[in-house]
This record gives structure tokens, sequence and C-alpha cells, in this order.
């Protein structure tokens, strides 16, 4: 399926994370303030975000994927989106920037749902087909099972997102139904539910010579 895991440092101790043990409590507090992949560091967003992040954003076609996402996107928006990430007490969420540049590219992170954890992502439009969302993806998976003891990690794509549904794939995801989510800007939409069980993770991550 053309699985890869790139090397990614997780700047809270300068070293790859170490695999959790299983547990039964499922906690998903995740503390890592910086990951680095190959191409991207990927941070907290801050204030410093806000006109490239509202440039990105205020796109339809994007938030038309997404679930939380308003359209028209402004400051205020952007603004409100800053002050949820720093709230949050589970889950992560990342900007996602150019390593070398800090060009602010899009958002990712793990969040937490009625399922449990979440892989979710989104790049703006001028970035699109150069891998940025697999790579993030890929981190942000080895980050769940390694930082939490969560047996199993949830993503899911709208059905007519072919580009998401490739990147969920690449993650080692497996299908597991379809369902329907709550969109700001396109209302209530089907969409293709994925799972990825620890054991298989660790099984894939096997496979990966570095």
């Amino acid at each position: 399926m053309g699985f890869h895991l790139p090397f990614f440092l997780c700047l809270e101790d300068f070293q790859m994370v170490a695999e959790a043990e299983d547990s039964e409590d499922e906690s998903y507090a995740i503390d890592c303030p910086v990951l680095v992949t190959e191409r991207l560091v990927m941070r907290a967003p801050h204030e410093g975000d806000i006109a490239q992040l509202v440039e990105l954003a205020d796109n339809r076609h994007v938030a038309e994927m997404l679930a939380r996402m308003p359209h028209p996107y402004g400051e205020a928006e952007a603004r409100s989106f800053l002050a949820m990430t720093k709230s949050r007490r589970a889950g992560i969420a990342y900007a996602l920037t150019l390593a070398g540049t800090d060009t602010f590219v899009g958002c990712a992170g793990l969040n937490t749902t009625d399922r449990g954890l979440e892989l979710g992502y989104w790049i703006g439009e001028p970035y699109w087909k150069k891998g940025y969302a697999t790579e993030a993806a890929h981190a942000l998976v080895d980050l769940a099972f390694q930082r939490t003891s969560i047996q199993v990690l949830h993503a899911s794509t709208r059905v007519i997102n072919p580009a998401s549904r490739r990147v969920i794939h690449k993650c080692g995801f497996q299908y597991a139904g379809q369902g329907m989510l709550n969109s700001i800007v396109a209302g209530q939409v089907p969409v293709e539910r994925y799972r990825l069980d620890r054991k298989t993770w660790t099984s894939l991550r096997n496979w990966v010579h570095f």
C-alpha cells in the first residue's frame, strides 16, 4: 500500500518518542509542542500565523471538506481557532510550516470525538499535491500511538474527497464503513470512516527500515 513513516522529532525531548505501553487507560492528553519531519515543522498555531491562516482557510474548496471550518473565514474566525487550540485539554493541534521558511501551509491534529481519538488535517490549496498532508499524517499517527495508550485511531473523509482518501490509505487505515458529517459549510454530508489499530500500526512500523 506504499506505507512509509518519515523520521520525526518531538522537540520536547530531542529524540524519537518512546512507544507507550499498552494500557486500558485511554488518556488523550498529548504533550509534544513541536514535531519536525523531513520538510515540515509542526508547531502550535500563534498570532503571527493569522494573515496566512486567513488567506488559506478563506477557501470554500477547503471548508466544504471539513466539519468545523466556516466560510467566509476572516480574522475573527482565525482568532477563535487560536483560542480553541490553546484551551483544549486533550488531543493536539499543529500549524504546518515549511522547514527553513516558517511558511504556513495548513493545519493538522489529533481530535477527540465520540469514537475516540481522530486524525484530522487540511492543506491550503496552493500547497496541494506536494505530499505535505501525508507527511504530517504519518507523524501524527506515530505520535498518537507512542504518546497515548489508545488501541484504535480513527480517520474520516468526505466520499467526494479522493485526495484525503489517499492520505488515509498511505497511513495504513482500514475502511470501517460510512457515516454522516455535520459540516458548517456543506450541511449533512456522507463520509467514509477508517480505523487503524495498534497491532496493525506496530506491524507496519516493523516493515520500515530506517
